[in-house]
């Protein structure tokens, strides 16, 4: 699929459309935004991200018109047909208003993890900020140390999250996440997959990732999927019965929503 975008109502051929090089979104990634999957060319819980993207907004003040960045994902949306694939829609200082379409990420069938020290930027709380260039270098640092991603850890040795994706684990038979309150992303596929399954937040120490029994990334584009391993050491399951079992729950629920 070719990516395809909408600038301020503009649509067009996404490497072809261009914002103005003085917006602050370009230059200081300030700015927000969301990504949706699409199923059929109809975005999964749209609304919710919507809410998360005004909520996002608001906590950095920053204005924009919603009704017609929607008008202009449904025409993008009208455009690309029944797709599967993926909707961003980011807003800058500026001003803009950008909507792309594409193809979904290519994945693997189990992630190896290893851990990459990092520290959240609490003012940035509950905003999906369109600065993202600490995510990305811990993405990096990561496949250096030969892992397919970042499991981000605190200074102080508390598991948080990975780049763009939800942390689950298992860990004395029960399936965990990090709480939100160690200021991780209140993240949209993360509440469903606690809502489906009932895992519960529980901190966790870097220093116990040793005893865990099985582990899954969770997010908008990947679903649930599977990790195999952590800085080195394979888990014992991969898929894991509780991983297989969200992963079902999940894309049930994405059928009948």
């Amino acid at each position: 699929m070719d990516e395809l975008a909408s600038v301020d109502g503009t649509i067009g051929p996404a490497d072809e459309m261009t914002i103005p090089v003085t917006d602050d979104g370009l230059l200081r990634g300030d700015g927000v935004f969301e990504v949706a999957r699409l199923y059929a060319g109809r975005p999964f819980a749209w609304d919710e991200h919507i809410a998360r993207l005004r909520r996002s907004a608001a906590n950095v003040r920053l204005e924009f018109d919603l009704d017609a960045a929607l008008a202009e994902v449904d025409a993008l949306l009208a455009r690309v047909g029944a797709v599967d694939g993926a909707l961003r829609l980011l807003i800058t200082r500026g001003g803009r208003r950008v909507a792309v379409v594409g193809p979904l990420p290519d994945r693997v069938p189990a992630m190896t993890l290893a851990t990459i020290r990092f520290a959240p930027t609490r003012v940035l709380d509950a905003v999906k900020s369109l600065s993202y260039a600490a995510n990305m270098l811990a993405s990096r640092l990561a496949r250096e140390a030969g892992a397919d991603e970042a499991l981000l850890v605190t200074p102080h040795g508390r598991v948080l999250e990975a780049p763009t994706s939800a942390f689950f684990y298992v860990l004395d038979g029960g399936l965990h996440t990090p709480p939100l309150a160690e200021h991780i992303l209140d993240s949209i596929t993360r509440r469903h997959v606690i809502a489906l399954t009932g895992a519960t937040e529980r901190v966790l120490h870097c220093d116990q990732l040793i005893e865990v029994e099985e582990a899954f990334l969770a997010s908008t584009t990947r679903e649930v999927q599977p990790v195999s391993a952590i800085d080195g050491r394979p888990l014992p399951a991969t898929p894991g019965p509780q991983t297989a079992a969200a992963a079902d729950a999940l894309r049930r629920f994405i059928e009948v929503s």
